[in-house]
């Protein structure tokens, strides 16, 4: 084979599969991993544009120059490994892409630690899954001069929308790793909001698992449509293979995370940014984490849940109509804090195009993206997407529904802490005067803080009344 396009080091499930996404495209592969034959393996699939590099020297050996090295191995320190095996194979003008979910700070220290050598160092936020790996990921680049030089090839993989690739050069340093992070911190949200819908009609209607399959078919073909959506009703329709029974009924309750849903959360608290959707996703995936704790306080403590024995119907139209709502909220605190972020880093982020490139291949895609890509198109600045009138539009007359779905999974025991903290958000975000005087009173009175006032400027002291 004459020299390699890209080397690709780390070949499990999503590396393997987006090898063999780019030789689909006619690029050609350099393949190394530690497991002993698996780049061989690989490289006999790949119709002659893959070859195997038994070590990180035969895989740089194998490149056209400038070299690139494209690393799928997981985030930390086999990242830094990779990175410190590297260095002193390349030379200045070579350039290293991370594709896993590392931290946006670590992706920084790196652009850093590679630029003393001359090499560019970049981070390429993948989201899609093995499946989007192999047939079109979104891709969120971040980084130097060299993305401009591998664009064509990674546009050229990445999934399509409206015959748009999914592809994008964000920004540079960890923009594209933030971004992708931001990603993750919207889709722990967005799916906890669906493992909600599910308990209400589980918990307080009892809907059948089929039931609940139709509800979610139907939601898939409307203004609800997108991955996350159609992925409930392939998991609530699905049987298990030994027992015949829903395999729903037989999954254990306990939500398993890799890090990025909790990195988000933390990033909005760095940047000062309400989003308290994202962190209740992530502290509900804590809380289900205590199982015997949470079944042991049952037997103690009694179950709060009770049926529901209103209309059925009526409830499942109005969960539905909560559901895309919230899913509204939801993206309106995750693109908060993109913007948060871009401003203090420099990043010069385009919320549009970030919204655009997550129609297709990414695991949030869906139909509600393509609204927010055109609120930030008619206005690049929005304060919040809340403020653009097609957005408010779409959540306005579904507030009643809302509100009745969280009352009643109030009133019936259910928790549903994702609909309920992104309905405050949204109340708290329009109140004008809400309850800050009393903590800033408070703050003084044991503290001496200060307060500022409405009737002056500046900031102010006062000598609190005895009790």
């Amino acid at each position: 084979m004459t020299a390699c396009d890209l080397g690709l080091v780390g070949l499990g499930t999503m590396g393997a599969n987006l090898a063999r996404n780019l030789a689909d495209h006619r690029i050609s592969v350099a393949l190394h991993d530690p497991a002993p034959g698996t780049a061989a393996r690989l490289a006999g699939e790949l119709a002659g544009r893959g070859q195997a590099a038994p070590s990180l020297a035969d895989l740089v050996g194998a490149l056209k120059a400038p070299r690139t090295i494209f690393l799928m191995v997981p985030a930390g320190a086999a990242v830094d490994q990779s990175v410190d095996a590297l260095l002193p194979l390349l030379t200045v003008g070579d350039a290293i892409v991370d594709g896993g979910n590392s931290l946006y700070m670590d992706t920084e220290r790196r652009v850093e630690t590679c630029a003393a050598h001359g090499v560019d160092f970049l981070g390429f936020g993948l989201s899609g899954g093995a499946e989007g790996a192999r047939h079109g990921p979104s891709i969120m680049a971040g980084g130097g001069p060299s993305v401009g030089r591998l664009a064509p090839m990674f546009r050229a993989i990445a999934a399509q929308a409206e015959g748009e690739a999914c592809f994008a050069h964000v920004g540079p340093g960890g923009a594209g790793h933030f971004v992708k992070m931001l990603h993750n911190g919207i889709e722990y949200a967005l799916m906890q909001l669906i493992a909600e819908s599910y308990q209400l009609m589980h918990g307080m209607l009892g809907l059948s698992p089929a039931e609940m399959a139709a509800v979610f078919r139907t939601w898939a073909g409307g203004d609800l449509g997108g991955f996350l959506i159609e992925a409930a009703a392939r998991v609530l329709a699905t049987p298990d293979v030994d027992t015949g029974r829903p395999l729903i009924d037989l999954i254990e309750d306990r939500a398993g995370q890799k890090g990025t849903g909790r990195w988000a959360a933390s990033a909005t608290l760095d940047y000062g940014v309400a989003a308290p959707t994202l962190a209740e996703a992530v502290h509900a995936r804590c809380l289900s984490a205590l199982k015997p704790e949470r079944v042991a306080a049952q037997t103690a403590l009694g179950s709060p849940m009770r049926f529901f024995a209103g209309d059925r119907t009526a409830f499942v139209a109005d969960l539905g109509a909560a559901l895309l709502a919230a899913n509204v909220a939801v993206h309106a605190q995750g693109f908060a804090t993109l913007a948060a972020a871009s401003a203090e880093k420099g990043w010069a982020l385009d919320l549009g195009q970030i919204a655009r490139i997550w129609r297709g291949g990414c695991i949030i895609r869906s139909r509600l993206l393509a609204a927010i890509a055109a609120a930030y198109g008619r206005n690049a600045d929005l304060a919040n997407l809340l403020r653009d009138p097609d957005v408010w539009a779409i959540v306005a007359p579904r507030d009643p529904a809302w509100r009745r779905i969280v009352g009643a999974a109030v009133a019936h025991g259910v928790p549903a802490p994702a609909f309920a903290s992104a309905l405050s958000y949204v109340d708290a975000y329009r109140t004008g005067r809400l309850w800050a005087n009393m903590i800033e009173g408070q703050r003084d009175l044991f503290g001496a803080h200060g307060f500022g006032r409405v009737d002056r400027p500046g900031r102010f002291h006062a000598d609190w009344a005895k009790s």
